[in-house]
């Protein structure tokens, strides 16, 4: 009779609980939904109530990308996009056998599409994220053979590529007044780009000149598809607590971080590698030994060569603000691991700093922070320019580059003419806009 009664009450609860079950896997909602456009491809993302199951498929004729979730309901307006700068017409969608949604991008030509699922971060909740990929656009190409050789007599530009950490559904870390890392890093990499391209003998590139997001190791692949001689990420970390303060740059460690903070903000900067491409270095023409061997020469002499790029830039950031460690730090970025070209991270401050993050938001302190970068970078590549660049052809032709310390008393026309050249040519070589200096500051002197 126990065992009766127990059948009785059990069955009914279960099924109860099998009907709510039921009801909550259907109840997942679309709570809303962006448009990322990028240069080679468009990023649909769907906010979504949790996890879901999804499949998504093309048709031609005309061409169109279909996107099957199920146990979904819509909760927001699809037709509220703005779908300007993306090859997507127009959207619809519509419940698909009783619990499933249906959603239907009519597009202006063909697209390779791809899709994953993000987990909530502090930000956002679960997402359903479509990328929609230009045909050839090149997320997943091989990139260009570097240069192994140039004429020793060429005079071609120096490349740097100026990398904007994060971007589009990425927006980095955040600041206590809500600043996104990610809307104060691209202004501060434009204004760097356009410093650098106007001196002779440079050319500056973005990997993103917009609010879209690329991959970590996509961003190293841009920088070879260039040539680039320099790669230079732009970032503005938070921390746990708001006290952290002061500008940083990292090279890449093979032996992993140098630091507490470097190792947790090597941690934080990764996880973004979830959200993009991949890419690599290939070295399948080489037998296991002949690769391992190129690859450990080429990566050390990268390292050397960062950390040598990050030294004039730490130098020059000192003057105009404050500096979070003395020296050049050392951990595992992963945009930094291009085996051949010298690669710097440079933390312009904590954006978790309630000063800092004022600061940064300050056009005339981004200009500031450029200024001084460029400043190192000049003066790194005044030093060492690589062969077949017209600074290297300036070198061998027109004598080499001293440098001089201010002192008190010192003034630019003072240091002028105790070296036999102009004001201007000073101004020029250390791209100074006035003719005030102050104690400390390095200047290049030309020294024929």
């Amino acid at each position: 009779m126990q065992h009766l009664l127990t059948r009785i009450t059990v069955w009914p609860l279960l099924a109860a609980l099998w009907l709510l079950a039921g009801h909550a896997q259907a109840e997942t909602n679309v709570q809303g939904a962006r448009i990322w456009p990028a240069p080679d491809h468009t990023r649909l993302v769907l906010d979504m109530g949790g996890e879901v199951d999804h499949s998504i498929f093309t048709l031609d004729n005309p061409s169109r990308l279909v996107i099957d979730i199920k146990n979904t309901r819509l909760k927001t307006s699809l037709g509220r996009l703005d779908l300007s700068g993306s090859p997507i017409r127009r959207i619809r969608s519509a419940p698909r056998n009783g619990d499933d949604l249906r959603v239907v991008l009519d597009l202006k030509h063909s697209v390779e599409p791809r899709s994953f699922q993000l987990a909530p971060n502090d930000e956002y909740g679960n997402r359903l994220v479509v990328d929609l990929l230009e045909p050839g656009g090149g997320q997943d190409e091989a990139p260009s053979k570097p240069v192994l050789s140039e004429d020793p007599n060429g005079k071609r530009d120096i490349i740097v590529m100026v990398d904007p950490g994060h971007g589009g559904e990425d927006p980095g870390a955040s600041g206590p007044d809500g600043t996104h890392e990610k809307d104060v890093v691209l202004p501060l990499a434009r204004r760097l780009q356009a410093l650098i391209s106007a001196q002779p003998g440079f050319t500056a590139k973005l990997t993103r000149n917009g609010d879209y997001y690329i991959g970590l190791r996509q961003r190293t692949l841009l920088a070879r598809k260039e040539n680039a001689d320099l790669f230079i990420s732009i970032h503005a970390d938070a921390f746990r607590s708001p006290q952290p303060r002061g500008a940083s740059v990292f090279a890449l460690s093979r032996r992993g971080a140098t630091s507490e903070t470097a190792r947790w903000l090597a941690r934080n900067e990764n996880q973004s590698d979830l959200i993009g491409g991949v890419g690599g270095v290939s070295l399948d023409d080489k037998n296991e030994v002949l690769a391992g061997v190129l690859l450990d020469l080429s990566m050390t002499a990268s390292i050397n060569a960062s950390v040598g790029v990050g030294d004039h830039v730490l130098g020059n950031l000192r003057r105009v603000t404050h500096l979070h460690k003395p020296g050049v730090e050392q951990a595992a970025f992963v945009v930094l691991k291009s085996p051949d070209i010298p690669s710097i991270l440079v933390e312009s401050g904590f954006i978790s700093n309630p000063q800092e993050e004022r600061n940064l938001k300050s056009a005339s302190y981004r200009n500031k922070l450029a200024h001084a970068i460029w400043q190192g970078v000049s003066s790194y590549f005044e030093d060492t320019p690589p062969p077949g660049t017209l600074l290297a052809w300036q070198k061998r032709h027109n004598g080499s580059i001293a440098s001089y310390r201010i002192r008190r008393g010192d003034t630019l026309s003072g240091v002028a003419r105790r070296n036999s050249t102009t004001v201007n040519r000073l101004k020029e070589l250390n791209n100074l806009s006035s003719d005030q200096v102050v104690i400390g500051q390095m200047l290049k002197i030309p020294t024929s």
